[in-house]
Formats: C-alpha cells, structure tokens, sequence
C-alpha cells in the first residue's frame, strides 16, 4: 500500500511539472508574438505629426498662361510694395516679435520716440494677400518685391502660399529677417530671399515704371491697363516687364525723388484707397485687358 501511494505521488509530481513547462512555453509564444506585433500609434501622436506636416510653407499651383514662347520664362507685371514696416523687437521673455503698433504701443511711444500708427505690418500682409490671390498670379504673370523701411529688399516666390492669419505671418516675418531666407517645407525651392538693393538692378532693360499715388494722373483700372500695357502678355525675355510701385505704409506717398527710375505718377480712383484695394484694382484691371478670369 506504502509502495502504490509512493508511485501515485511520483505521477501526480511528473504530470504537474509536464503542465508548467506546457505553460511555460505557451507563456513564452504569447510573449514572442505580442512583442512581434507593430505597436499601434495613438491618435495623439498621429495628430502631432499631421498638424507638424502641415505648418511648412508649400507651393501653390501655378498655371500656364497663353502666349508663352520657347524662351526663358520671366513674369510681364512686377510690383514693388515700398515702405513696408518690418521690424523685430526682443520681447520680456527673450523672444524676437515683429514690431507692431496694437502690441509694441508703449514701446513705440517712450523707447523708440515715433508714433506707433507708422508700425502697420498688417498693411504688407494684406497687400500680398490680394496680389498672390489674384488670378494674375495664379495665371504665373506677376512678380512681387518687397522694400522695408530699414532698406531691406525681399524676393518673393510668385507660388509661395503665405500665412492667411497675421500671427503666423508675424512669425514668418521674423525667421525671414534673421534667416535672409525662407524655404519649402516639401522642397528645396526658396520662397521668401532677402537680395541686394538696390530694386532697379533686378529690372530687366526696358522696363517701364509706374507709382501709385492719390495726387497721380487718374485713369480707371481698365483705361491704364490699355494704355500701358501690351495687347497680350508676353513671357519671353523679347519684351520688357512693366513695373508698378505701390505703397505698404499707413501714411505717405511714393515719390519720384525715392524712385529715379519710375516714370509716372498715376492714381487708379478719386478717392483714397488702401494699398490692398489699389492693388486689387490694379490686378482686376489687367486680368479684364488680357482676358484672364
């Protein structure tokens, strides 16, 4: 009897260490396939990355316009916007903003000695907005230049899409002054570039050149663009770009004694514009004259 309970406990011990080294095992493929399984993205994570992807500057798409030669490319409508104020002031927390009159008031009035309206940023924001929205530009026919009131020359990118909110165009600013260039998020194309002055050595021989002023000779936008402008637009370098010189500060005007090269003073309605709205009349009226809607 001493003997069977003997051989019965040896069986019941064999079978119980043949079951946990059967655990085991399992125990050890379920470890090895969890382990082998990609681990899953949180949403968190796949919105930083989305939102991260789409803060760079991309490019918009730029048509083809009709009438373009087998020559080397070049924009028939350049504008210069002039006075633009862009400036960057360190803040209290040790960070660089672009100087405006809504944020930097006190500074302006006490440190600096001006009057804060002469600080308008927002003026050069607007203006772009119209110029790079118009179907002349997406029509691939305009070339944008921008003068700051420190005598700083910008480049701009005719397919650069920029900011549509003036916090995040500020801050685009502010790279642009401190890195002299702003490039694709997507590509190695340079959209913003700070060039050497001074403008009339980026014209091409020939160009004419016109200010705008409320005390210029008054045409209606469809009368100057017939008056000064070709027939049908030309982007071959055989026929010399026409220049327009508006202005990007809250008060002033555009002289001829700051711009030896332009030709004509002229004024596209009786009444006193902002620069945003003479730029759009000024766009409406070449898209009518050459056909572009």
């Amino acid at each position: 009897m001493a003997r069977n309970r003997e051989e019965e406990e040896e069986s019941d011990s064999a079978g119980s260490s043949e079951e946990e080294e059967d655990s085991e095992e399992e125990a050890h493929r379920t470890t090895k396939t969890t382990n082998d399984r990609p681990k899953k993205r949180s949403k968190t994570e796949d919105n930083v990355e989305s939102s991260l992807a789409s803060f760079p500057l991309e490019l918009a798409t730029i048509g083809t316009p009709s009438g373009v030669g087998n020559g080397k490319k070049q924009e028939p409508v350049i504008v210069l916007l002039d006075q633009a104020s862009l400036e960057t002031v360190k803040n209290k927390r040790g960070m660089y903003e672009l100087l405006n009159c809504d944020d930097h008031r006190d500074l302006c009035k006490n440190k600096l000695r001006k009057d804060p309206n002469l600080f308008r940023p927002d003026i050069l924001h607007q203006e772009m907005l119209a110029l790079l929205d118009s179907p002349l530009n997406k029509a691939g026919l305009l070339r944008i230049y921008i003068a700051t009131t420190k005598k700083v020359l910008i480049q701009v990118h005719p397919s650069i899409r920029i900011p549509r909110t003036y916090k995040r165009f500020a801050g685009l600013m502010v790279q642009l002054l401190h890195k002299m260039k702003i490039k694709a998020g997507n590509d190695s194309t340079t959209l913003l570039k700070v060039i050497k002055n001074p403008f009339s050595s980026h014209l091409p021989p020939g160009t004419r050149c016109f200010g705008f002023s409320c005390e210029g000779t008054l045409y209606s936008p469809i009368a100057l663009a017939k008056s000064i402008m070709p027939v049908e637009p030309n982007t071959t370098t055989s026929e010399p770009p026409t220049c327009f010189v508006v202005g990007a500060m809250s008060t002033g005007h555009i002289t001829i004694e700051d711009h030896p090269y332009i030709e004509k003073m002229i004024s596209i309605s009786s009444y006193p514009l902002s620069g945003a709205a003479a730029a759009s009349r000024l766009m409406g009226g070449i898209e009518h004259h050459w056909g572009i809607v």
